[in-house]
């Protein structure tokens, strides 16, 4: 999108895991090109279920037309993000700002995240919403580095 911001509307994962699932792979292949997240569908599918089973929610952020253009896993108890994911056609369109604006009023405390460190587009975001860098580390399925930040 063009520098407008869209209004998106959050609502819970409900049935929609298959497009949950497309959105987080076309996402991810844009942002880590390298790496084949196609063949990690399984492996989201699990996670999602696991996390929802754990106590986590995942909230959809949906444009006017009531189509997801991403979505994120938090939970609540302890302000842990483990999936934020934006489609590329809403990058830049305010749909991950909905969902962290969603994520902190779910939780009602400050959020923490691992975000790979390579992933310059979502560092920067998170530094603008006030992450901060708080340790390193690395993604047990990928190998890649990854940063742990929190907000302040």
């Amino acid at each position: 999108m063009s520098g407008e911001k869209a209004a998106f509307s959050l609502r819970p994962r409900g049935a929609q895991m298959e497009a949950l699932v497309e959105l987080w792979a076309a996402s991810w292949a844009q942002a880590m090109p390298d790496v084949d997240f196609s063949a990690r569908r399984g492996w989201l599918r699990t996670r999602i279920v696991e996390l929802e089973e754990a106590g986590a929610t995942t909230l959809c952020a949906c444009d006017a037309q009531g189509a997801i253009a991403g979505f994120v896993t938090v939970d609540p108890a302890s302000g842990y993000l483990d999936q934020v994911a934006v489609a590329p056609r809403a990058k830049g369109s305010g749909a991950a700002q909905a969902l962290l604006d969603g994520a902190r009023a779910l939780a009602g405390r400050k959020l923490a995240l691992e975000v790979n460190r390579d992933n310059a587009r979502a560092r920067r975001f998170y530094e603008r919403e006030g992450f901060v860098v708080v340790g390193e580390g690395v993604n047990p399925a990928s190998g890649l580095k990854t940063l742990r930040m929190r907000e302040k």
